[in-house]
């Protein structure tokens, strides 16, 4: 990233995401001279400011047209009208959305330029740790392609998808997963300290089991119900557990859940995309 003269990037948004990638950027030795943002809270501005020591502007200007990557990390109901506002100023450049739910359809028509990536990243990408997906439109060209996987590399992982709606199904399963994983470890700290643990030591247990299950799944090629089944000895305390899960109906409940948060991705393309 350091050697990159590809020109400056813009940031429409400065909240949690832009933030995660900005400070990805930097880390990787781009100048923080070479990063724009648009900013209307006073706060937030202030805060990049401090925290990276970019140039961080309450409203889009003529300086947005130095950018040769515009990306997009605004809310999905605030997109049409920062849209607007930074139309005339960001038409030749790379357009990469972070924004859930809005389609590119919807922003090809907004910023009148094909050249878009959508991503659904998600918010492990604060501690470099993100899983991002990426889906372009026809426009965008090989080397488009790569710059954004070279700015996402900062945040973590990524991986493209061919067709666009896969985006909802990837939204319900990373880009909200995070949450679902929180949840999980929630109730293993509470049901660990209702059976005599400090909140400190069950956090701690339950942390290191998510991060400890997740690393041999990921370092192992044998299914996950192989590598749960190693973990169960039928009559034993695994054992009595997941049969718990099941009689509750818990894999079912969850697999609704997902289906419900893919239904929602859906909703707001069509509630914030018109």
């Amino acid at each position: 990233m350091a050697n990159d003269d590809s020109g400056r990037i813009a940031f429409i948004g400065g909240g949690n995401m832009a933030s995660a990638i900005i400070g990805g950027l930097v880390k990787q030795g781009l100048p923080p001279a070479r990063i724009a943002v648009v900013e209307p809270f006073a706060e937030a501005r202030q805060r990049l400011q401090q925290q990276f020591g970019v140039v961080a502007d309450e409203t889009a200007g003529p300086a947005l047209a130095a950018a040769t990557l515009v990306v997009w990390a605004v809310k999905p109901q605030t997109f049409k009208d920062a849209a607007a506002a930074a139309r005339p100023h960001v038409q030749q450049a790379l357009q990469l959305s972070v924004a859930a739910g809005i389609r590119s359809d919807s922003i090809a028509q907004w910023l009148g330029t094909e050249r878009i990536v959508r991503s659904m990243p998600n918010t492990p990408a604060l501690v470099g740790q993100g899983m991002t997906a990426l889906f372009a439109r026809g426009a965008a060209s090989a080397a488009d392609k790569a710059r954004v996987e070279q700015v996402i590399a900062t945040t973590g992982e990524s991986l493209w998808v061919e067709q666009e709606g896969q985006l909802d199904a990837v939204t319900a399963l990373s880009g909200s997963g995070p949450a679902y994983v929180f949840y999980f470890l929630e109730a293993m700290v509470q049901a660990g300290g209702e059976m005599g643990l400090s909140a400190e030591q069950a956090r701690r247990l339950a942390v290191g089991t998510f991060a400890g299950a997740s690393a041999l799944a990921r370092a192992s090629e044998e299914p996950l119900q192989v590598l749960r089944e190693r973990v169960t000895s039928k009559g034993g305390t695994t054992y009595a557990a997941l049969t718990s899960l099941e009689q509750d109906r818990v894999k079912a409940s969850f697999v609704k859940a997902l289906h419900a948060a893919c239904k929602r991705a859906e909703e707001l393309g069509d509630e914030f995309g018109r």
